[in-house]
C-alpha cells in the first residue's frame, strides 16, 4: 500500500513538472497577431496561418538530434494538416543560438536539405515559445477551428524508429480535429532539446 502510494505520488509530481507553465488545454492561441519572418522572407502571424479547422504550431530548430529524428514525419504532418483544413507552421525559438546554427540562413538551408514545403519562422526574443510555455524542440500545439488548444506535447511515441510507432498522437489528433471529433489523447510529454531562450 505504501509503495503504491509513493508510486502514484511520484507520477503525479512528474506530470505536474512536465506540464507546469504550459498553455492550458482549451486556451486560445496566444500572441496570434505577432508577425514573424518566414524563410521565404514573408511576414506571417499565427492568425494568418490558421485555417477553417484549426492551427498546428511546432516549435522546432535545426540542430537538435530529436528534431532530426522526427524529420521524416514533418512533411506528412504538413500534408495531413492541409487536407484537414488546419494551418501548419514551424517556429524556431532558439534566440541565443542564432549565431550558432539557428539563424535565418541556417533555417533556409535546413528546410532545403529536408525538402520542407511549409512555413518555418523566427521567434524573435523567444516571445511565442514563452507565451506557449514550450520547453523543447520539437514541442507541438494543436488548436481547433475555434482557436482552442486540443493537443500539446510530442509528435508520436518513437522518434528514433518510425516503423515502430504505436501511438501517432499528433496525426490522430489532426484527423480528429478535421472530422470535428474529440481528440482522445490531449497531452503527452514533449521530448527534445531544451529551447535556447532569449536572455532576460
Amino acid at each position: 500500500m505504501i509503495k503504491q502510494l509513493k508510486t502514484s505520488t511520484i507520477l503525479a509530481l512528474l506530470l505536474t513538472f512536465t506540464f507546469a507553465g504550459e498553455l492550458e488545454l482549451g486556451a486560445s492561441i496566444p500572441l496570434g497577431d505577432i508577425k514573424m519572418t518566414d524563410i521565404s522572407g514573408k511576414m506571417v502571424s499565427l492568425n494568418d496561418v490558421k485555417m477553417e479547422n484549426g492551427l498546428l504550431v511546432n516549435f522546432t530548430c535545426n540542430s537538435c538530434p530529436w528534431v532530426k529524428a522526427w524529420q521524416d514525419r514533418y512533411n506528412p504532418l504538413a500534408v495531413a494538416s492541409a487536407q484537414n483544413k488546419i494551418g501548419f507552421i514551424t517556429i524556431n525559438p532558439n534566440e541565443t543560438a542564432r549565431d550558432n546554427g539557428e539563424g535565418l540562413n541556417d533555417m533556409k538551408a535546413f528546410a532545403k536539405k529536408y525538402g520542407h514545403d511549409f512555413l518555418y519562422t523566427v521567434d524573435e526574443g523567444s516571445k511565442l515559445a514563452s507565451a506557449f510555455g514550450a520547453t523543447k524542440t520539437p514541442h507541438v500545439y494543436l488548436f481547433d477551428g475555434k482557436g482552442k488548444l486540443v493537443y500539446r506535447g510530442a509528435i508520436d511515441d518513437n522518434a528514433r524508429k518510425p516503423k515502430k510507432v504505436k501511438e501517432p498522437y499528433l496525426m490522430n489528433a489532426i484527423h480528429a480535429v478535421g472530422k470535428g471529433q474529440i481528440v482522445s489523447v490531449t497531452e503527452t510529454r514533449a521530448l527534445g532539446c531544451g529551447i535556447k531562450f532569449a536572455e532576460k
